[in-house]
């Protein structure tokens, strides 16, 4: 090791704070003195976005400036969106021109949501993928209200029925009443090209998301995809022609693909191979933790793109990277739970335990569990107290959320 080393983030969503935070937290653990090792964040924004909860219908609460969480602990942040890394001479590009050299480094670009090269979708489409996204949706639909009525200003098409379209489309009916009144009834329509809702949800889920559904006057279409749209339609593949003139795209994610600069075997999604020290096989000195990985989470079940997953692995990540520099041990990862909480608006929720995802608990009761998710537990403190924020990056597994009996 150098006299003075470097480790880069690449990424400040669920797995690259928390990886910043858990390597500040190790290089306090193991007493290094100031200078010996830098630790920078780079991330194409300045803050640390509250993703999962972009489908709601207050953002207020989801965009927090990186510098009250990284400058207590002595953590660096470089603004600018990363264009290029190469292994062999452990570097990073930015768009600025400018080249970052690591010792080690951890991949923590996150996922995008996958849109098709369809036609119309670039021009007319809106998603909730980030918070720039989600606050352009929010203004639109605010817009709506300046439109001569009829049914496409009135009507939201939501394409993708998985966990953020059931999410976002559940919502949607409550934002278009605040924005038309009482004398328009909004429209949403959610579509997928499975022949069930929520096919990710399992069976025993299924019959609560459709009948939530029903209760939000959210209408379905199944079986079909999308050809075609437009400023004031969106045309399926069953020949269908709905008048709308909002269409959200929550259909598939991909990790970003910068993950194909390392020149390894990706999955399906893109995503980079790593052991269970959150190694990225086949490069050295590269972890990787979030949705750009793929981690074993028990003997059977890899990660899944969420900060269920995201956040621990990002904090395991920190501290392993930091042990790896300066020749200390490293933890290895598992996580021997599952849980899926899935927000259904003004119909409650749905929570489910294992990867079969068996039903526990609905409506009020899973809602006040997706509430305190949501609202405090993915959270870093935000007191920028040096301490509390150290402490928060232990890499220790917090037991499953609670819900009430």
């Amino acid at each position: 090791m150098s006299a003075s080393s470097r480790v880069l983030v690449l990424g400040s969503g669920f797995a690259g704070l928390w990886a910043a935070l858990g390597a500040a937290r190790r290089l306090d653990e193991l007493g290094a003195q100031p200078g010996t090792v830098d630790v920078t964040v780079v991330s194409s924004q300045p803050f640390h976005d509250i993703r999962v909860r972009n489908y709601e219908p207050d953002l207020g609460p989801c965009r927090i400036p990186l510098q009250d969480l990284l400058d207590p602990v002595g953590v660096g942040h470089i603004t600018a969106d990363v264009t290029g890394i190469d292994p062999a001479r452990a570097t990073v590009s930015t768009a600025f021109g400018a080249t970052l050299n690591y010792d080690r480094l951890v991949m923590a670009v996150g996922s995008t949501v996958a849109k098709p090269d369809l036609p119309g979708l670039s021009e007319f489409g809106f998603d909730v993928d980030t918070y720039d996204h989600a606050t352009a949706l929010q203004a639109h639909i605010r817009g709506l209200a300046e439109r001569a009525a009829d049914p496409a200003s009135a009507t939201a098409v939501v394409v993708g029925a998985g966990l953020t379209g059931i999410e976002t489309a559940s919502e949607l009916p409550g934002m278009f009443a605040d924005v038309l009144g009482s004398d328009i009834a909004p429209r949403v329509i959610l579509v997928d090209h499975n022949p069930h809702l929520g096919s990710d949800m399992g069976e025993s889920a299924r019959p609560v998301i459709e009948q939530a559904l029903a209760d939000n006057h959210v209408d379905t279409r199944t079986g079909v995809g999308v050809t075609a749209i437009d400023e004031r339609s969106v045309t399926l593949s069953s020949g269908e022609v709905i008048p709308a003139a909002t269409v959200v795209w929550c259909a598939g994610m991909r990790a970003n693909p910068l993950t194909a600069q390392f020149g390894v075997s990706r999955d399906r999604l893109g995503r980079l191979p790593v052991d269970d020290y959150l190694r990225v096989e086949g490069v050295s000195g590269v972890f990787a933790a979030g949705d750009v990985a793929a981690a074993r989470m028990d003997d059977e079940h890899m990660s899944v793109m969420s900060c269920q997953h995201g956040r621990p692995m990002g904090r395991y990540a920190g501290y392993n990277v930091i042990s790896d520099l300066l020749g200390e041990p490293m933890l290895s990862l598992r996580i021997p739970w599952y849980v899926t909480v899935l927000d259904l608006g003004p119909a409650g929720a749905v929570y489910t335990e294992g990867w079969d995802r068996r039903v526990v608990a609905t409506g009020a009761r899973a809602k006040a569990t997706k509430r305190t998710i949501n609202g405090e537990r993915i959270y870093p403190p935000l007191t920028r107290d040096r301490t509390a924020l150290l402490a928060a990056a232990a890499p220790e597994l917090q037991s499953a959320p609670v819900y009430e009996d």
